[in-house]
């Protein structure tokens, strides 16, 4: 009976270590300007990871997946010490890092090393951070639409609003700084005029004032010139634009015009940190939107679980990133005998089609994933977030990869000009002098008027009595 229950723990055992576990690093911000967006992909790859093993054990397959989360801050140089130290365990495919500086900075490394990346929102072009061919990303992958389209749909929200001059800033990264290479061209042959850019660094300052100022005085000559209905400010920020509009003055004219935002500010919970004005411009923030067949029931599980109401974008590009390398790992390794990096990039466009097509009995939530010969999504649209009299982040629009227009819910309207109310001064009492009156005119006052004279005559009349 021993013998028995011994064979049985052996048997046991050797099923548990039959499965291999594929291991997939994940390069998210926890802590820095893409928090919101970072811990919102963290969360959902939970979801992604009972899903995906369950789905191995339904079909018999001797896997798991198991996800190495980092930290990365949008820090370039962090992310690449992360992923090397990812590589030093044996970990060969990544999801992240979230910023196209990141993405930059470890290209070089993750192509001598036959490292398979896939950001779930990466989004400068290819030629701004570095890639001269699409041979050179062979191993870089992006399943979120770049700003070729979003700059598509940024100047679509200018031109249909009847902007003529906007005042840009930027932060000084290589996202930032390609999303004002990108769209100045569009808005020049659109006819709006940019006013000298402003570029905040990388390295976030916590006095944005020099900034503001510079904001102030680009923003003044654009409405001296369009006047003021005719001229927005965009910002190609993160988050730390509503640290910017906290510290921006009541009185600033930047709170008396429209603020066109990107997708590293859109849907952002730092609103709070200057609601009441970011209310007041709206910031009408684009983001990539494209929902598949499955997306209604992973807002249900991240719902149940405590995350909140619904995954960001980002965060359902990264699950199907997860469900796509994983399949596609599974099928390398059936067909190879072994892993192989190369067989694996093109094994990968073929799963993602075969996964958007629901041939796996899985289908994806970001919709359908059509990659370019850069790796990267090719198609879809972007919807345009604001924030309503609630103080909630709403939809204002939809911008149509297909047609290239907007389809408005709700069209900015420009926010009324506060008169800034002139103090009444406060009605003081003013004291009535009091002067001094010399003592000789004070008897003078005491005295009735020609006393003296009546004095006199009568002296005068008695000394003519007396001689007489």
């Amino acid at each position: 009976m021993r013998l028995a229950f011994a064979l049985l723990g052996l048997l046991l055992l050797s099923s548990v270590a039959a499965a291999e576990e594929i291991k997939i690093g994940v390069l998210v911000d926890l802590s820095g300007p893409l928090t919101t967006f970072g811990t919102d992909i963290k969360n959902t790859l939970e979801i992604a990871k009972d899903e995906i093993n369950n789905y191995f054990k339904e079909k018999g397959l001797d896997y798991t997946v198991e996800f190495y989360v980092e930290d990365t801050k949008v820090d370039p140089n962090v992310a690449l010490q992360k992923v090397q130290s990812l590589h030093a365990k044996g970990i060969n495919l990544i999801i992240g890092p979230m910023g196209s500086g990141e993405v930059a900075n470890v290209k070089d490394y993750v192509t001598s090393n036959k490292i398979i990346i896939i950001s779930p929102s990466s989004t400068a072009l290819p030629t701004i951070i570095g890639f001269a061919t699409p041979e050179d990303k062979k191993y870089i992958f992006r399943f979120v639409g770049t700003d070729d389209l979003q700059t598509d749909a940024i100047a679509s929200e200018l031109k249909d609003l009847g902007v003529k001059g906007v005042v840009i800033i930027y932060i000084g990264n290589a996202w930032g700084r390609g999303l004002y290479e990108t769209i100045k061209p569009k808005l020049e042959e659109a006819g709006i005029e940019i006013a000298q850019p402003i570029e905040y660094p990388d390295q976030v300052p916590a006095d944005f004032s020099p900034y503001i100022s510079s904001m102030e005085s680009e923003l003044n000559k654009l409405i001296e010139k369009y006047g003021r209905e005719k001229v927005a400010v965009v910002a190609f920020t993160y988050e730390e634009v509503y640290t910017l509009l906290a510290q921006t003055p009541e009185d600033s004219p930047l709170l008396n015009v429209v603020w066109i935002g990107c997708d590293g500010n859109a849907k952002s919970g730092k609103i709070t940190d200057a609601l009441e004005k970011v209310k007041r411009v709206g910031m009408y923030a684009t983001l990539f939107e494209s929902k598949g067949p499955a997306y209604d029931k992973l807002a249900e599980e991240y719902a149940k679980r405590g995350f909140g109401k619904a995954p960001y974008q980002y965060a359902m590009n990264a699950y199907d990133a997860a469900w796509v390398l994983a399949l596609a790992y599974v099928e390398v390794v059936k067909e190879k005998g072994s892993y192989d990096p190369d067989a694996m990039v093109e094994k990968i466009k073929e799963v993602a089609v075969k996964y958007s097509n629901g041939e796996y009995g899985v289908q994806p939530v970001s919709g359908r994933i059509e990659l370019n010969e850069w790796n990267d999504r090719a198609s879809g649209d972007y919807a345009i977030y604001y924030v309503n009299e609630k103080g909630e982040w709403d939809v204002a629009g939809i911008w149509k990869f297909e047609t290239k227009s907007i389809e408005w819910k709700h069209k900015p309207k420009w926010p009324e000009v506060k008169a800034t109310p002139t103090p009444t001064p406060e009605k003081k009492e003013t004291p009535v002098e009091k002067k001094e009156t010399p003592k000789e005119e004070k008897k003078e006052e005491k005295k009735t008027p020609g006393f003296g004279i009546l004095i006199a005559a009568a002296a005068a009349a008695y000394a003519l009595r007396r001689r007489a």
